[in-house]
């Protein structure tokens, strides 16, 4: 009974041996953070339009699995560059990206997993130079910097994106210029600061002036509407109503109307 068992045992654990020696080749796995597209040497090709998502998957040995990073990269680039006067300029740039993942096939087909180096940073670094050739030391330094980084952001994206490759961002870390421009921009630069201030101040004190201007001429206005509305009639009247007004006080002994200058009441005997 024994020895007819015997040659099951043994062929069950030649087939075990071999399934495991196969099975790196039979099944493979795709993180979470990776696409893959497969290679079928003895069928159609390379499959661009079925991308493998994460999991476990079976495949047959003869077959290749090309695995793509699908999560956002980073590479830093370190240039030299020209302005648009023929300046030497250093600058350290940053680019953000990542393969689209439902085009890793066409990807790979055009670029191989090589595709960073292929493709993504010549690419940076062509437009980085093509954008800074169109602004000064100055503009980059200073003025524009936020201008250029969108420009390169841009240009950058739309090429990448035409070979199904997406830009996040592209950031300049840096810009290193010879120390004379460095310290010649930097002085007009403060200069420039100087002139604001002066001419704010300048601003600020027309502005104080045309005030009190305008004040005084609605101050001068307004005697001259008094000076004419007060006539001698119109003064007596008003003498009258506060004589009333003041012989109401307890305070008051004589009221004499009539006895003060211009017929205008007196009183007398106050406490």
């Amino acid at each position: 009974m024994n020895n007819r068992r015997l040659p099951i045992i043994i062929v069950s654990i030649i087939g075990f041996i071999v399934f495991m020696t196969l099975s790196s080749s039979l099944f493979y796995t795709i993180e979470a953070t990776e696409r893959a597209v497969v290679f079928y040497p003895f069928g159609k090709g390379l499959d661009k339009d079925n991308v493998m998502t994460p999991g476990l998957h079976f495949k047959a040995p003869w077959n290749d699995v090309y695995t793509y990073r699908v999560n956002e990269t980073n590479s830093e680039e370190n240039m030299d560059v020209l302005d648009k006067n023929g300046l030497s300029i250093h600058i350290d740039v940053s680019v953000r990206f990542f393969p689209i993942p439902e085009k890793i096939g066409f990807v790979h087909e055009n670029f191989t997993r090589d595709y960073v180096n292929i493709l993504v940073i010549p690419e940076v670094r062509s437009t980085v130079r093509q954008v800074m050739g169109r602004y000064t030391a100055e503009e980059i330094y200073s003025t524009k910097r936020a201008e250029v980084e969108t420009a390169i952001k841009d240009e950058t994206e739309k090429i990448l994106n035409a070979n199904n490759v997406h830009a996040t961002a592209v950031l300049i870390r840096s810009i290193v210029l010879p120390e004379q421009i460095r310290s010649a921009i930097e002085s007009k630069l403060q200069q420039e600061q100087e002139a604001l201030a002066y001419q704010f101040r300048l601003e600020k004190e027309k502005s104080e002036a045309e005030r009190k201007r305008i004040a005084a001429e609605g101050e001068s206005r307004a005697n001259l509407i008094i000076n004419n509305s007060l006539t001698n009639n119109l003064l007596k009247m008003r003498g009258i109503e506060a004589t009333l007004e003041l012989a109401k006080s307890p305070n008051t002994k004589v009221i004499v109307v009539g006895s003060g200058d211009d017929g205008m009441p007196l009183i007398l005997g106050n406490n």
